[in-house]
């Protein structure tokens, strides 16, 4: 029986050239062994990074000292296996050279059995990544991203760790994955591709699923001899045999031993589901290899979920969709762009992992997009996103910039993406594989292309080498050559009528957000607008006073989009009163970030059919940083990612408010027009019909109502579609829809001291409220909510004497978590659930206080 032994012990490591050894963590990295050890200085605190950059100009060596196992005698071989190691090395053995490695995303293995001694010396010897590059650019000066370092693109290395405008230039290198001995007799398992036939599943209209799901199965198996592949269909011709256990989501067992059917059949299947559109159950999956006498050789196990994935491309009146399709059902992807956890590896653990993933499930996502400018995630992340439901969009790691393809790099990627696939493409939460980031829309514009066969490079890795892997290694997860794309060829990739777009008029353009409204994108893969940490994040990296200011010299190091801050200040001045500190800037800029990526996806969701699509980017950092995301680096959560909660909830009410920021003319141009008007929209992601109740009020600045109303179902816009449930006005909102009510006219509102209250009801209970002004926030005449919180029972009730918009609660440490924060409020109460934090010193706020 194959046995694996884990490397994890026994390791030291120095710089190359220095003769103090240090003790090493496997999997780990340098700078994590360095600064534990001592040997560097926290590589985020101030501008270290200079120093930590510095570091990696040095050659570094681990080695690990071990027993040769017992198993090692009693099989015909012993293999050296490392799923990963970042990025240019040379492997030693006993003083025997191995071999080198130059590609952090591939596993790496080595035949030792003939090598092993009763006691080994294993030594791993880290190459400088950053003399690498700069050599390799001199030779071929190939482009790239000019936030990163020049020649980043030759190395196939996570490219954000040489710079992106979010990140550091911090190239840390390492045994970053998992080290082990391989030890087996005759065969082992490569890999299992499971096959699903999904064409006997019956979904009735209450979503009950019923008859067969078909599985065919197709090994690879690396023989001592030679490697081939055997299907269940050719199984005759198999050498050896092999054992099939599937054990349901319920515990009920199915086996097959030596006689496996041509396809297995799974009675009653249990469907896996997005988030919110159904449940997650997982079938674990073991397949045994045995010799002729029937001993077992290798198990391969992994857990799969029964379900159809692919992605529409139909064309309609629009142009073309695009959507995920998941068990026949459109899904409107909702989510955020995911980035490497950290700059240092060695931090990033399965529970790191599920602490991030558990935020986005919080914020009611159902979709990730892996973004292409890292490395591809370790297989924890991909099982979290199995067990919670999250679709994964799976970039292959190239990202903005041009690349050689010498038959040496076709070689090192080819074997890259072959690693790659068949270690996820057994996923239930894996969408879809794109092909990389930004590049078929910057190479049509020529950025970075410096000559033709950089072009003609492209098409044949993004639109012939990479498909033809698919079909061969993962032929039912759908492909896409780029994001964004129409569908590859050069052919007006971000086209708003087809493919996926990246839109960035708001913020990089600066457009009001408003600018929103004016496009129904098929599907957004990345969009966002930037904010500040949270001030306890801040002083993580600073404890100088004088640095709390914005444009610091320490701020703006840890601020990587140019001239960003003062593009928050910029938005900053066209939406709020001057704040008078820093604490205020920084609520201000979140507030900001939240209302405008709101603007946008609430317009989104309302044209759900026509748009499909709402990732926004980002969701993570991976330092402490200024940037798009919505939850900081110390994961202290954003107004944004509670917006997020709201506008990403699967039954949303939203308001198209017609106001000052609409009317397309600045206020010192007079005279002009302001139409005051709201028509309310309710969306509803779920499989299930629902009728709601959409109420409004126009209040005063006190919270008063001055008058109320129901709006009722616009059957005109709808297409006669009969919304009205009845006289009580409760409006049907179909599943999968949106559902537009009449207009509204609040001509007689005093913009500056009257608001709108909305909310949608269903059977009598409040699931998604609003509220809205028709003025910008720096000119309507808040009251003082004089705000006041009460701890109880594991809640925290919230008073206010007025109006309050974006109430923040805050504790000592800014890490509290809530079921809702930065909300709205009219006079009066709000409870909401504490969910983890202390709650002894609270401080409160809101817009009221940016003055």
């Amino acid at each position: 029986m194959k046995s694996t032994i884990f490397l994890d012990k026994n390791w030291k490591m120095h710089k190359a050239g220095d003769t103090k050894m240090i003790n090493a963590v496997v999997p780990g990295t340098v700078y994590t062994d360095l600064l534990r050890e001592g040997e560097m200085e926290d590589p985020f605190w101030k501008d270290n990074e200079d120093k930590a950059l510095k570091l990696m100009d040095d050659d570094y060596e681990y080695v690990c000292n071990f027993k040769k196992p017992a198993e090692a005698d009693s099989s015909d071989n012993v293999i050296l296996h490392f799923d990963g190691l970042d990025t240019l090395t040379d492997i030693y053995l006993n003083g025997k050279k191995l071999g080198s490695t130059y590609n952090m995303h591939r596993i790496w293995e080595f035949d030792i059995k003939e090598e092993l001694e009763d006691e080994n010396e294993l030594r791993v010897y880290f190459n400088s990544p950053t003399r690498y590059i700069k050599d390799a650019y001199e030779k071929a000066p190939t482009k790239g991203s000019e936030d990163a370092m020049q020649g980043f693109v030759h190395l196939r290395k996570a490219h954000c760790m040489f710079g992106w405008d979010w990140g550091a230039h911090l190239p840390d290198a390492g045994i970053y994955r998992p080290v082990s001995l391989i030890c087996f007799n005759k065969a082992r398992i490569d890999s299992v591709l499971i096959r699903q036939n999904h064409e006997n599943v019956k979904i009735d209209k209450d979503g009950k699923e019923s008859g067969t799901v078909g599985l065919d199965f197709e090994f690879e198996i690396i023989d001592v001899a030679e490697e081939y592949s055997c299907s269940c269909e050719d199984k005759d011709d198999f050498e050896l045999n092999v054992d099939i256990k599937i054990t349901a989501p319920d515990g009920s067992v199915t086996e097959y031993k030596d006689e496996i059917p041509d396809e297995i059949t799974i009675e009653n299947p249990q469907l896996w589901w997005p988030n919110g559109y159904g449940k997650q159950p997982l079938y674990n999956v073991q397949v045994t290899l045995k010799d002729e006498s029937g001993n077992a050789l290798d198990v391969w196990e992994r857990k799969i979920g029964l379900r159809t994935c692919t992605v529409s491309t139909k064309k309609d009146e629009w142009g073309n969709e695009f959507c995920f399709v998941v068990n026949g059902v459109k899904v409107f992807a909702m989510g955020a762009d995911y980035i490497p956890e950290d700059h240092l590896l060695g931090r990033v653990n399965p529970e790191v992992t599920r602490k991030l993933l558990d935020k986005a499930v919080f914020a009611n996502y159902n979709s990730i997009r892996v973004w292409g400018g890292g490395y591809y995630p370790d297989d924890w992340f991909f099982d979290i996103c199995d067990e919670y439901g999250i679709l994964v969009w799976e970039d292959f790691m190239f990202a903005c910039g041009v690349y050689d393809l010498t038959p040496d790099f076709e070689d090192n990627i080819t074997a890259e993406f072959e690693d790659n696939l068949k270690r996820i493409r057994h996923h239930a939460s894996l969408g879809l594989m794109c092909g990389n980031n930004e590049m078929e829309m910057f190479v049509n514009y020529g950025l970075w292309v410096s000559k033709p066969s950089e072009k003609r490079d492209y098409t044949i890795m993004f639109e012939y080498l990479i498909p033809n892997m698919m079909k061969e290694f993962a032929p039912d997860v759908y492909y896409w050559p780029a994001s964004p794309s129409s569908g590859g060829c050069f052919d007006e990739p971000n086209d708003e009528n087809r493919g996926d777009v990246h839109y960035w008029a708001v913020w990089h353009e600066n457009q009001p957000f408003s600018e929103y409204r004016k496009y129904y994108f098929r599907f957004l893969s990345e969009f966002g607008f930037q904010s500040f940490p949270a001030e306890k994040t801040v002083e993580s990296f600073t404890d100088d006073p004088a640095d709390k200011n914005v444009f610091s010299y320490i701020m703006e190091r840890h601020q990587r989009n140019g001239a960003a801050n003062g593009k928050i200040l910029n938005y900053m001045q066209q939406t709020y009163l001057y704040p008078n500190d820093f604490s205020t800037v920084i609520y201000a800029s979140q507030m900001l970030q939240a209302d405008a990526i709101r603007y946008g996806v609430e317009h989104f969701r309302r044209n759900r059919g026509r748009c499909m699509g709402a990732v926004v980017w980002q969701l993570n950092d991976c330092w402490p940083v200024a940037s798009w995301s919505s939850i900081d680096y110390q994961g202290r959560l954003k107004a944004l990612h509670y917006a997020e909660k709201r506008f990403f909830a699967p039954i949303m009410v939203s308001c198209q408010e017609e106001g000052e920021m609409t009317c397309g003319v600045p206020l010192n141009w007079l005279p002009r027009e302001v139409k005051q008007e709201a028509i309310f929209n309710v969306a509803n992601e779920t499989r299930s019909d629902i009728t709601a109740k959409v109420t409004w009020a126009l209040r005063d600045a006190s919270g008063k109502v001055l008058r109320e109303g129901i709006a009722e179902f616009d059957s005109e816009r709808e297409g006669g579609n009969p919304g009205s449930a009845g006289a009580d006005k409760n409006i049907l909102v179909p599943a999968l829809s949106s559902t537009w009510t009449k207009k509204v006219d609040f001509a007689d509102a005093d913009r500056f001291s009257q608001y709108v209250s909305y909310e949608a009801e269903i059977d009598g209970k409040v699931v998604s409220s609003g509220t809205v002004i028709f003025t910008m926030p720096k000119y309507f005449k808040f009251q003082n909510p004089n705000l006041s919180a009460t701890v109880h029972d594991g809640k925290i009730t919230v008073k206010a004497d007025a109006y309050a918009r974006g109430v923040e609660i805050l504790n000592e440490n800014e890490d509290l978590i809530l079921s809702d924060n930065y909300f709205d409020m009219n006079a009066g109460e709000v409870t909401v659930d504490v969910i983890s934090g202390d709650t002894s010193k609270l401080r409160l706020r809101s817009v009221y206080d940016i003055r």
